[in-house]
């Protein structure tokens, strides 16, 4: 065993986008960095492995991405996001029966988001990660290794490397090594469900709108992307029971186009599939807690979310913004990291809880169940102060506005 330590201000475990960003964020505070992870990042659309999901980075996360310098990097290739459209399609027929617009103009001057397809952030954030001197990412190397000590976490590498990190960011995902090796538990929710992910084109502009649009199994969601080829083109989530998910992805293409094309209710015309179909398994996850010596969880390492009202990626930037306010004097401090716990656990899961309600009633197959569930939406819908208050939550803004 190499029995030499390297000191390291930061490392951080896991090269998923939010480890990707957590090392851009550190390194351009002037912190030694070093993120690793055990799979290069698939990098292109078309490659086997591609992440072809999309995230919409809401606005105060687009917020944090430019403090850090790295909004920059991105915005060449972002599509904002104006107006988060609720669709109920849960009567005898899978037609839209009500619509609901939630408009960002109502709240600010800005859009709620952007969204940029995942394969392009594993691209473009290593390329920002290159110009930070104090920043190194080295992927196909795993942490093999934690042991947690007061003056600095121990970490041996799948390499034979032994460092010692005065914060371990664990961004390792929801079966984080780095959470085991700390003997902290999860808590989770299950719903038998998957999600399809892959892109789209279509006969109408989506004009800026991302559409949810609910039946039963759980939503369906067209999120904005930049023209494919000159023809609209957005991302496509689909949730659905597990069994339901395996039979819609063995479908032979015609067949899949025509279930497609009657789940989307016809919002955006036509549908076309761009790209090939990656599916993931739906849960929500919690961990006990968010700290340990030395150690921070972020994204899902913490907390796991339903792809719903665009939480997931953008509660981990919550994460990581307040951790690196509180990282200033001395990162993976006893006392930042009891802070970090308490302001960030108690967020996220309340935050997991409303998701996780609102996904249990996408799920509904009854249709008085249905019937409900669009009669409460036009409801709170028509109610200007809580429509505006739901947006600002949604948002993670303080205060609810008038």
């Amino acid at each position: 065993m190499n029995s030499k330590i390297e000191d390291i201000d930061i490392l951080v475990s896991g090269g998923g986008i939010a480890g990707l960003i957590a090392a851009a964020a550190f390194g351009a505070g002037g912190f030694s960095t070093l993120c690793v992870d055990p799979a290069p990042p698939v990098a292109d659309e078309a490659a086997a492995g591609a992440d072809l999901r999309s995230t919409a980075f809401l606005a105060p996360s687009v917020a944090f991405l430019e403090r850090i310098g790295l909004w920059e990097q991105l915005a060449p290739f972002a599509t904002p996001l104006q107006i988060m459209r609720i669709v109920d399609a849960g009567g005898e027929r899978s037609d839209a029966r009500l619509t609901r617009d939630f408009d960002a103009a109502e709240i600010g001057d800005r859009p709620f988001g952007w969204n940029l397809p995942n394969w392009l952030l594993r691209r473009e954030i290593p390329a920002r990660l290159q110009a930070l001197q104090t920043v190194r990412f080295q992927p196909g190397i795993a942490t093999a290794d934690v042991i947690p000590r007061d003056a600095g976490a121990i970490v041996t590498l799948s390499d034979g490397r032994r460092l010692r990190a005065r914060l371990l960011i664990a961004a390792d995902g929801r079966n984080s090594p780095v959470r085991r090796a700390l003997g902290i538990n999860v808590r989770t929710f299950r719903y038998g469900q998957k999600a399809l992910a892959f892109a789209v084109t279509h006969d109408l502009p989506h004009e800026n709108i991302s559409t949810e649009i609910h039946r039963s199994g759980g939503p369906f969601t067209l999120v904005p992307l930049p023209d494919r080829e000159g023809l609209p083109s957005s991302a496509v989530v689909w949730m659905e029971s597990g069994r339901e998910i395996e039979r819609l992805a063995a479908l032979p293409r015609e067949d899949f186009a025509y279930e497609l094309n009657a789940r989307s209710a016809g919002i955006l015309g036509h549908l076309t599939q761009a790209t090939p179909l990656s599916q993931w398994p739906i849960i929500s996850q919690i961990a006990d807690r968010f700290s340990g010596t030395r150690t921070a969880l972020i994204a899902e390492a913490a907390h796991v979310l339903p792809p719903i009202g665009a939480q997931g990626l953008n509660m981990s930037l919550a994460d990581l913004d307040v951790l690196t306010e509180l990282s200033r004097g001395d990162p993976g401090s006893r006392d930042s990291l009891e802070r970090y716990d308490r302001t960030r656990r108690p967020d996220a899961y309340t935050r997991l809880l409303g998701i996780d309600a609102l996904n249990r009633a996408s799920q509904a197959s009854f249709r008085p169940l249905r019937d409900l569930r669009a009669i409460a939406l036009g409801g709170f819908y028509g109610i200007a102060p809580v429509r505006r208050m739901m947006m600002r939550a949604g948002l993670g803004l303080r205060g609810t506005g008038t």
